[in-house]
């Protein structure tokens, strides 16, 4: 059981841990995909460096820095965060405001990779803001009518229907695994990507390029380059990796213009959750980031 985990190794999560380990609490950092940070070309408008610094090289520096005061960290890609209660009997109760506060004290947080799982008491995300909505036709404009991007928040209103999951990656498997139980028949469209290495029944994989949804008002045709189609009643949006934003929808947190509503010390509607960085708007400035991650890990230690 860790103290915290972070999900996210830029300039925000790595600026919270400096100040959870230092403080004695156990430290997780999980990340994967790289950050913006890391594809900065050069900084000069950061503290400290009279020459400017090189992107990559303060990304790294910053992963090291964690280490060497003594925060765990491990590459794996984090597909999804859920809250467990240490007394199911206890939060049965949760709607009774006089225990409210017994059931925080017992409530867990499970952090779900590709490779393993890990427990919390708390949890900030830090991954900053992902832009990984395909750039298909009519996307917009089916959006709330048949377009999602949480299989766990909608995937009820699609019950006996057939779907499809666009995405190529373990969270596309992610969201399409979510949707099994629930609904008639998965497609994970790749759209013209590699088909994912994992093959789970029940699920049907179509590598085509697609070119435009439609539908009178609401999804009901998907239109692939190749003039051939596929009628569809709903569609889950999970390309690249899962983003800050979109565990705290799964979770519950509110969401505002696609960013994480956070209170004075970052921490979302959900207790123990808290969120940092390019996720929660605002100027996309390292130094931004590192002023809300010192927020995050000394609101942790409280």
């Amino acid at each position: 059981m860790y103290d915290v985990i972070i999900v996210g190794a830029g300039p925000a999560g790595i600026s919270a841990s400096l100040y959870t380990v230092r403080r004695n609490l156990k430290t997780l950092i999980i990340y994967k995909e790289k950050s913006a940070l890391e594809k900065t070309t050069k900084i000069e408008n950061y503290y400290g460096f009279e020459n400017g610094i090189n992107g990559e090289d303060l990304y790294k520096i910053g992963i090291r820095q964690a280490q060497n005061v003594g925060a765990e960290v491990i590459k794996d890609e984090v597909t999804k965060i859920k809250i467990e209660y240490q007394n199911k009997a206890v939060a049965n109760e949760f709607k009774e405001e006089q225990n409210a506060t017994k059931v925080e004290k017992q409530k867990i947080f499970r952090v779900q990779t590709l490779n393993d799982e890990f427990e919390s008491k708390a949890v900030i995300v830090a991954t900053g803001n992902k832009k990984g909505k395909p750039n298909i036709k009519n996307i917009d404009k089916y959006e709330g009518k048949g377009i999602s991007y949480c299989a766990i928040c909608d995937g009820f209103f699609y019950k006996n229907k057939d779907v499809a999951v666009i995405g190529n990656g373990d969270y596309a498997i992610s969201e399409a695994m979510d949707l099994q139980n629930i609904v008639k028949s998965i497609t994970i469209l790749t759209n013209g990507g590699q088909a994912p290495e994992y093959r789970a029944e029940n699920i049907n994989i179509n590598t085509k390029e697609i070119q435009e949804i439609n539908g009178e008002n609401k999804v009901e045709e998907i239109k692939f380059k190749d003039n051939t189609k596929m009628k569809i009643d709903g569609i889950f949006i999970a390309q690249g990796v899962a983003g800050s934003t979109d565990f705290a929808k799964k979770l519950g947190a509110k969401i505002y213009n696609d960013k994480i509503v956070v209170d004075e010390n970052m921490e979302t509607s959900i207790k123990g959750l808290f969120a940092c960085g390019d996720c929660t708007g605002g100027l996309y400035q390292v130094s931004k980031a590192v002023y809300e991650g010192t927020k995050a890990g000394l609101a942790v230690l409280k």
